[in-house]
Formats: C-alpha cells, sequence, structure tokens
C-alpha cells in the first residue's frame, strides 16, 4: 500500500492543472467575443445562422468545462452520461463550422484580415482537426491520460475565434489565421513542459495534438493555392454575392461603430 501513497497527491496535482487550464481557455474564448460586444463589433441583430452557430460554440465550451470538473473532482458517472451528450453537441458543432463558413463565403462577408479563399479552406479544416482528436480522444476514454489530453487539444483547434478577437487580427497581415493557430498552441506547449517537469518526458497524446493542429496551416495554404481551392470557391460562392468578391483580396474593413 505504500507504494501506492504518491498516486493520490500526483493525481490530485494533475486534476487541478487540467481544471486550470480549461478555465482558462474558456474564459479566452468567452473574454473575446465579450471584448467586441462591448466595443460595439458584435451584435444580437445577426441573422440566425450567426446566433445558432454561437450558440453551438459557446455550449461546448460550457460542456467542456463541465466534463472536466466532473472528471477532476465530480461524479465519474455523471461525466461518462454527459459525455455521450458531448459526442453529439461535437457532431453540431461540425456541421454548424461548415455552415457558418460556407455561408460567409457566399454573401461575401469574410472577415476583413482575412483572404476568402483560403479562410475557406483554413476554418473547416481547424473544424475537422477537431472533430479528428475529439474522436481520437472518445476511443480512448478508457485512458484517461490520452483522453483529457486529447480533448484539450481538440478544443485548441477551435478557440481561434475568441483568442482571435482579443490579437490585433488587421496588423497580422495575410498570415491572420496562422498566428493565432501559433499562439493557440502556447496552451498545449505548457501542458508538455509540465509533463516534462513532472514525469522527465513528454505524453504522446500532446504531440499527436499539436502536429495535428499543426498540420492546418500548410494543409490549408496546399489547397486554398491548387486548383481545388479555386474550385471550391467557385462553387460555394456562384449565384451568390460572394461570386463578386476576389478571392485572393482583403475585404474593407468595417465601418467603426459610432
Amino acid at each position: 500500500m505504500a507504494t501506492l501513497a504518491p498516486a493520490a497527491p500526483a493525481a490530485a496535482s494533475d486534476d487541478r492543472f487540467f481544471m486550470r487550464m480549461a478555465t482558462v481557455m474558456a474564459i479566452t474564448i468567452v473574454a473575446g467575443f465579450a471584448l467586441h460586444f462591448a466595443m460595439g463589433r458584435s451584435t444580437f441583430a445577426a441573422r440566425p445562422l450567426v446566433h445558432v452557430h454561437g450558440i453551438a460554440f459557446m455550449g461546448w465550451v460550457v460542456l467542456f468545462v463541465t466534463q472536466v470538473r466532473l472528471a477532476t473532482g465530480g461524479s465519474l458517472a455523471l461525466h461518462r452520461r454527459l459525455g455521450w451528450i458531448a459526442a453529439g453537441w461535437a457532431v453540431l458543432l461540425v456541421i454548424m463550422g461548415f455552415a457558418i463558413t460556407i455561408d460567409v463565403a457566399r454573401l461575401g462577408k469574410t472577415p476583413f484580415f482575412f483572404l476568402p479563399q483560403y479562410f475557406l479552406i483554413a476554418n473547416p479544416l481547424t473544424v475537422l482537426c477537431f472533430a479528428l482528436l475529439t474522436t481520437a480522444a472518445i476511443r480512448l476514454r478508457h485512458s484517461s491520460d490520452w483522453h483529457k489530453r486529447l480533448h484539450i487539444c481538440a478544443t485548441i483547434a477551435i478557440i481561434g475565434p475568441g483568442l482571435g478577437r482579443i490579437l490585433p487580427m488587421p496588423l497580422m497581415g495575410r498570415y491572420a489565421f496562422d498566428i493565432v493557430l501559433a499562439v493557440s498552441l502556447l496552451f498545449p506547449v505548457i501542458g508538455m513542459i509540465r509533463d516534462l517537469r513532472n514525469d522527465g518526458r513528454v505524453h504522446p497524446a500532446w504531440w499527436r495534438g499539436v502536429i495535428a493542429i499543426a498540420l492546418i496551416v500548410p494543409l490549408s495554404h496546399l489547397i486554398a493555392n491548387s486548383p481545388i481551392g479555386d474550385y471550391l470557391y467557385v462553387a460555394v460562392t456562384d449565384g451568390y454575392p460572394g461570386a463578386t468578391v476576389q478571392p485572393w483580396e482583403f475585404g474593407p474593413p468595417p465601418p467603426m461603430p459610432s
């Protein structure tokens, strides 16, 4: 029994770390949207799809933090039952991620600091990365060390909209999307450093997550700058106002709120 004694403090420390990381991630997302709302750059007068998209993604944030709390200090039975709701919610996120990307491209309303064709490809790839990592986390749910790290990485893959509202996006030029993704990787890097200090090695789940997220950038550039990217942009925007928008030109910034 004495050999098991150090495990309890280590597990408690692990739980505190993941709870704090999940909380900081959630605060980052909420702070980004709250900041834009306070500055008048966001409004409740947006079209219904935007509201549904926002509810879906904020709902995931609530589920994510709740699940981490249940896993680290609550009811594991409830965590497992709620996990299947979260799995279904993840499917909703993928659908809404594609839907909102196609919608803004068709309306010609891609954020002015993103190149429209690149955004059309890169944004869905982040959602697919989220889906891939979430699926892996669910499949490895019986290995808690893999499960919790992969879920953290999955949510990091879609933290960009909140994080990007805090960073000075218009000043980043054509690499704004890439820079936000790179900054988001600070979260798993912190986890990797902690593992290295505590265990003497980096858990392979962090490597899988970081590599999956990092691959979004080269894949996005490769596809967006290929005939496939050209075809997809034309196919999505044909017959809509977005067809008149130049796919490789930045749009004009919106008027400043009065």
